[in-house]
């Protein structure tokens, strides 16, 4: 063992890691420092399906309200293909020498957490959640299962030489955490689809990232501390485990998500001008076809955080409504912030979603009387995860 020259990389396999950093390109990022990025990957970075997550915010809208809110999608994925190398390679170096991680498992998935995020469209969740169902009609759409058919779009238009087993293992590591992928999880070496996007209870190298990013980018506090979680890991019954004393760490990777969620995530000001945005991509999504792209990835990679712009500069006379919004998000005419109201804890399994409606027939005589298409109600529910459940039982 080589503890401090090699990173705790286990002699055996210190040579082929060494190997791979020699034909790798070095990126330098603010939240990990070096991220080294192998030739596999550089095939697919150097792409301009790729490349469009440099114009995908993050945080989509947020920064209208937390101006440094601008990271991009293109971070987070070499941030995430970073950890997500780092677990594998600390997992395999702290257990049996006879572990099974080999090296085609390593590569399988740091490509994995390269690629979870390039089905993203624009504004992240707000284009999925929001802009989208009031379009499209049958089976749910999901950025998981974008990314698979973007990944194969970009194999087959770039050419790119990968053992298909590779492909198809790093597509299922991606949607491991979804309805879809579970139905289909596999029956062997089940801890590495954990890594990415974990299914079972959560924790993952998705999560390790983005809540450090955006905690940072901001300016608010972040207490969860990843690397100490990330140096006690070991596979216990084919299932990432930690050590007891670091029960509290993982609740702070729970407890600093739902505080994101609560003073970031949802902030009403920037719930305002997310409804505004998904009203005017919808006034706009005739004239431009907009919601017709998700079908095509040939056309879904051209859609990014640039469709505000575009609608901004266009003068012809159908877009006058949806340019008429983005002006009003520009100079800050936005939508008002009204009220809200916390359900409690003992009613949420009976409680329904208000509509305009309920608030219409609730409002009393005053000297402004609104009506059903004044009022936007936003639904937020935010918890550990597992709705009313401990994560931590997990």
């Amino acid at each position: 063992m080589g503890a401090s020259s090699n990173g705790g990389y286990c002699a055996s396999n210190y040579a082929s890691y060494c190997q791979n950093r020699r034909f790798s390109k070095e990126v330098l990022d603010n939240v990990h420092g070096t991220i080294y990025l192998d030739p596999l990957a550089l095939k697919f970075v150097d792409t301009e399906q790729f490349q469009r997550l440099r114009d995908l915010k993050q945080l989509g809208l947020t920064n209208t309200v937390y101006p440094g809110a601008v990271h991009s999608r293109f971070e987070h994925s070499l941030g995430v293909y970073h950890l997500a190398g780092e677990v594998a390679y600390r997992l395999r170096a702290q257990q049996d020498p006879d572990f099974p991680v080999e090296d085609f498992d390593i590569k399988t998935v740091k490509l994995a957490g390269l690629l979870h995020d390039i089905g993203h469209g624009p504004f992240s969740h707000t284009f999925e959640r929001q802009f989208l169902p009031r379009f499209l009609s049958g089976a749910p759409w999901s950025h998981e299962d974008m990314s698979i058919s973007m990944i194969d779009y970009i194999v087959d238009k770039h050419h790119i030489d990968i053992e298909p087993e590779c492909l198809k293992k790093a597509k299922d590591m991606i949607v491991a955490s979804t309805e879809h992928g579970s139905r289909n999880s596999p029956t062997e070496k089940q801890f590495l689809y954990d890594i990415v996007a974990n299914g079972r209870n959560g924790v993952d190298v998705d999560k390790f990232d983005y809540l450090v990013r955006d905690s940072r980018a901001c300016g608010v506090g972040c207490g969860f501390m990843f690397p100490r979680l990330m140096g006690s890991m070991r596979v216990l019954g084919d299932e990432i485990c930690y050590r007891a004393k670091d029960y509290l760490t993982v609740y702070k990777l729970f407890s600093t998500r739902a505080e994101m969620h609560r003073t970031v995530y949802t902030h009403a000001k920037v719930k305002g001008i997310e409804l505004m945005a998904v009203d005017a991509l919808s006034k706009a999504n005739e004239s431009l076809g907009i919601a017709d792209a998700v079908q095509n990835p040939g056309e879904f990679w051209k859609l990014d955080d640039t469709i505000l712009k575009r609608i901004e500069v266009d003068e012809r006379p159908e877009l006058k409504e949806a340019r008429d919004l983005v002006l009003r998000i520009r100079r800050r005419d936005i939508y008002q912030f009204c009220n809200e109201f916390a359900v409690p804890k003992e009613k949420l399994d009976h409680f329904n979603d208000v509509t305009p409606q309920d608030i219409i027939c609730s409002q009393k005589s005053s000297d402004v009387t609104l009506k059903e298409e004044d009022i936007a109600v936003s639904t937020v529910q935010i918890d550990l995860t597992r709705g009313s459940s401990n994560p931590l039982e997990r």
